[in-house]
């Protein structure tokens, strides 16, 4: 783990402990996404899951493994099949960037490729199947104009008030790739609707990634969760740490030093106690409570 995941690791975890002395019953839980079995080892999540107890923050159910989850990823893409959701398509990323070049927009740095719909309609595939892509303007009745709206609006628990238009921002995005990996989008909202998950605390980073999945959840018949995306830990430059940028692994060995560089990023003081001097468990409780009274339930 690097920085930036503590902070994601502590907030989560202070939301969950916030909501419990709030008199609620909540559980704060651990899931590996490791369906990139390219970039994903079992030995580096062992790794993070010994760091996460290193630093106090254990979670309260077994760890679920989403490379152990793939029947359920494959009955909801049947699903989304036998509603008319989801399409076969046979575009490259170069056949992709060449549409949208073409329509006369320039992708920016970081900026996800929007899908121009090319497979949309083809009633046959004779060239091989390389995505299966969610529909996100589909046939609705009972909705204006036919088609069920892909302008959504959510709240953020720290942003405030959000919106996205996913047909323009991304359109139909990927659910199952041709090499059989499943999209980070699929992966999440199958795992989050059957675990029951009620709030989502992550980096807002990952902010963009929520329309696409409120989407996805409907389509799905799931509820939708609550969300609060909390700011990242940044380097010299202002860019995030990520192991993309080599941000340096932490020492789990000085829990409470690692921790408090966490909570100064969520804006929690970094010392707490007598003099700065404080337990893990002190640190913990004094950041609880403070959290509570800052993202109240």
């Amino acid at each position: 783990m690097h920085l930036g995941s503590v902070v994601a690791a502590l907030a989560s975890w202070l939301d969950a402990r916030a909501a419990s002395a709030q008199g609620l019953s909540a559980q704060w839980l651990v899931r590996i996404e490791d369906l990139d079995t390219q970039r994903c080892s079992a030995q580096a999540a062992q790794t993070i899951l010994q760091q996460l107890h290193d630093l106090g923050l254990v979670p309260d159910a077994p760890v679920q493994w989403q490379s152990q989850r793939q029947r359920h990823y494959e009955q909801a893409l049947q699903t989304l099949q036998l509603h008319g959701r989801a399409y076969p398509c046979s575009c490259t990323r170069k056949d992709i960037a060449a549409a949208q070049q073409a329509l006369g927009g320039d992708r920016q740095r970081f900026q996800t490729l929007v899908y121009p719909g090319t497979c949309r309609h083809r009633s046959a595939h004779s060239e091989p199947v390389r995505t299966w892509r969610f529909l996100v303007q589909a046939d609705d009745p009972a909705a204006h104009g036919g088609l069920c709206s892909a302008l959504v609006h959510w709240q953020d628990r720290r942003l405030g008030p959000q919106q996205q238009d996913v047909a323009q921002a991304v359109g139909d995005f990927a659910l199952l790739r041709g090499d059989g990996m499943w999209s980070y989008q699929m992966g999440c909202v199958v795992d989050d609707g059957l675990q029951g998950i009620t709030h989502i605390v992550r980096g807002e980073d990952l902010a963009d990634n929520t329309a696409r999945q409120i989407l996805l959840q409907r389509a799905l018949g799931y509820p939708r969760p609550s969300y609060l995306h909390v700011p990242l830990a940044r380097d010299a430059r202002g860019e995030k740490l990520s192991k993309g940028n080599h941000a340096p692994s932490i020492d789990a060995n000085a829990p409470l030093p690692t921790l408090r560089l966490a909570a100064q990023v969520l804006g929690l003081p970094p010392n707490v106690g007598s003099s700065g001097r404080a337990s893990v468990s002190d640190a913990l409780a004094h950041w609880t409570a403070l959290w509570a009274q800052r993202y109240p339930l």
